[in-house]
This record gives C-alpha cells, structure tokens and sequence, in this order.
C-alpha cells in the first residue's frame, strides 16, 4: 500500500488501453486514479478537482508531457509530477524534470519501479504542501504583529499627547502654589504639594520617554559609514559636562568604523554612557571603557561599555530591556526605565543584537553588535 492512501492520481496517455490498465492497477494499489487521453483533458481535470500528482506520457500529439507541466503548474504550484517515457527518450525526460517534473519511469511500466518513484514524490508533495501552509500562517502572523505594532504605537502616541495638557495643567498649578503662595501654606500642606509636583514631573518624564520608545519604532534608518570613536568622543564630551566635580575617567580604546543611522546610533551611546555615568555616581573614581572585541566570523565586531559601578544581578539581566523596567529604586538612582528599551529597540532595528553581564558592585557591560552594512542596507529597505 502506498504512503500517502489519500493520494489522488491523474494518469495521462494518449494510448487508451494503456491508461486504462495503468489506472486500474494504480486503483488496486489503493490510490484515487483519474484518467485521460490527452494534454487538453489533463488541464481541464485540474481546474476542476484537485490532485496530488500528475503521472503523464512524455511524447503525446498535440500537447507533449512537457507543456502539459509547463501548464499544469500554473494550475497548482504545489502539484508533483512523474514523466513516463521509452529508452530513446531520456534525454527529453531530463528536460522535462527541467520543466518541473520529480523524476521519471521507462516503458513499459514496472510497478516496483513506479511505486517508489510514486510515494517519493507525493513525499515531497506533502512538504510542498505544509511548507506552503507555513509561510501562510507567517505571513498572517507578520501582518497581525504589523497592525498591532501600528495600532499600538498610534495608542501611545495618542495617549502620550492626550496626556500633556492635564499635566501641564497640574504642574502649572503646583508651580503657583509653592511660588506665591508658599508663605502662607502650612507646611504639611506644602509637603503634598511639592509632592504633586514632583510626581507630575515625573509622569512628564514618562510621557516622552514613551513618545521616543515609539518614534524610534517608526524612524526610517538611513544607515551610512560611522566613526564610532568620534561619535563617541563627541558624546561624552556633552554628558560629562554636566559631571562637573566627579572623578570621572573614560577609557577609549581605538575603534574600527562601522555601518549604521547616525543619528539612532548617536542616542544608543547616549543612553548607554548615561546610564554608566549614573550607577557610578558613587565611585570615585568612576571608570568607563568603550571598547570592542572581534566577532567569532571574522567580519563584525561586538563593541562594549563596561562600568566599574553598582552592577546588578544577572537573574535580572533580561528584565533590563524592559519598558519601564527598573532593577534600582528611584530614590538611588534617578530614571523612567525607557533608555535601555529604546537602545534594544534602535539595535534590533539594525539587525544587531544587545545583551548584559554584571554582578552587585563589581560593575556592569553592555555588548552590542552592528551587521555589515550589505546586511543593513536590506534592513533598511524592509522597514
């Protein structure tokens, strides 16, 4: 009995004794057979039923196995095909598994040769088929995550605007408040005030944190040749003026160039010394080192920011990423817990990756990583 019992065969030969005795036989071996006599009948069959395999004649009048192929895989992509043909006609039957056809059997058919030949390729049919089911559901799933990343940053954006007037309006009160009324506040009075100011401020915080976490999902890259350590030097040089009476020493190892959007990169460096300038604060001194390490294959290069700061435990690396994931209270250090889930945004966005590793006061590295810009470039095309 075949593998495949389902199988539903066409059988094509313009000789009629011949397809009728090759479809009886391929009944008794269990399979669903139809049978025609010519090219234009095969075709017609097919836009009416569906069936898992053609087995035609190669040499036919009017229409020859090779154009019935050629036709019939217009009908249906996923469809198999076996050529039947005699000894002097290989080398067309070669051609004809050019054309599409899984392989071939000699006249007069041997059913020990055609029935292997047979289960072969409505194997490779079933794969077509599930294959084919695959990537319909990817593709369903693609677009179902693109309208929901749509949707979901149009919602933040939405929520994120909607939300400033009613914050304005709540800080601008409170500004009032403690600036000419003050005075005449009793002071517990004037404690929940400065408390309704402080948490205004940081819910102001909150909303453009969440407003960059979107636009950098949405930001079109336009990736071009980087010098890394230039950038870097220019971005240090803006943080670390505002670190005035800090012990502060950067170590900047030479970097290689590399590919990538300015300006995204630009603020993956920002958020990243940000971030080691603010859990140093209480070393002195405070060192950081931006360096980089050569890639297993040779071509990229994983760049690093490493920290002799307050580090972290590494149970909670993945958490990092996070949106509003913090793994310190605000009251030690200062921060919404966008940063670091805008910088994995911009550097899975490149096609590149960022991952952590740390201990409690021993400090913490971050590693990133920039594709070649051949790759990048594909990256920026799709979206």
């Amino acid at each position: 009995m075949p593998a495949f019992t389902a199988a539903h065969l066409l059988v094509v030969d313009d000789e009629v004794p011949l397809m009728v005795a090759l479809r009886n036989t391929l009944r008794d071996e269990g399979y669903r057979v139809t049978g025609v006599t010519s090219g234009a009948e095969a075709l017609e069959a097919l836009r009416q039923d569906t069936f898992d395999l053609v087995l035609t004649d190669l040499m036919m009048p009017a229409m020859n196995g090779i154009a019935l192929l050629q036709d019939a895989l217009i009908v249906d992509p996923q469809l198999v095909a076996i050529v039947m043909t005699g000894h002097g006609s290989i080398p067309t039957a070669v051609e004809a598994m050019r054309t599409g056809a899984i392989d071939y059997v000699l006249k007069p058919i041997k059913l020990s040769a055609l029935i292997p030949a047979l289960e072969r390729a409505l194997t490779l049919r079933r794969l077509r088929l599930k294959n084919a089911e695959l990537e319909k559901r990817v593709r369903e799933r693609t677009a179902e995550l693109e309208t929901a990343n749509k949707d979901l940053e149009a919602f933040s954006s939405s929520v994120s605007h909607d939300l400033r007037t009613p914050l304005r309006t709540i800080t601008g009160f409170a500004d009032i408040l403690l600036g000419h009324h003050a005075k005449n506040l009793p002071p517990e009075v004037r404690r929940h005030i400065e408390l309704i100011h402080a948490g205004a401020s940081e819910m102001s915080l909150l909303i453009n944190g969440l407003l960059a976490f979107s636009r950098f999902g949405r930001q079109a890259l336009h990736p071009e040749e980087l010098d890394l350590e230039r950038i870097s030097r220019e971005v240090w040089q803006e943080l670390t003026a505002e670190q005035a009476g800090r012990d502060i020493e950067l170590r900047l190892s030479p970097l290689p160039r590399t590919q990538g959007d300015p300006l995204l990169v630009r603020q993956v460096l920002v958020n990243l010394f940000s971030n080691a300038l603010k859990y140093t604060r209480p070393r002195a001194p405070a060192v950081i080192e931006l360096g980089w390490l050569k890639k297993k294959d040779g071509v990229a290069a994983v760049y690093f920011i490493r920290d002799n700061g307050v580090g972290f435990e590494m149970r909670h690396a993945e958490n990092l990423f996070g949106m509003f994931q913090r793994l310190h209270h605000a009251r030690e250090f200062e921060g919404t817990g966008v940063g670091l889930a805008s910088v994995r945004r911009i550097i899975e966005r490149h096609g590149g990756r960022i991952w952590a590793e740390a201990a409690p006061d021993l400090g913490a590295t971050f590693f990133f990583t920039l594709p070649p810009f051949a790759e990048l470039a594909t990256v920026a095309k799709s979206g």
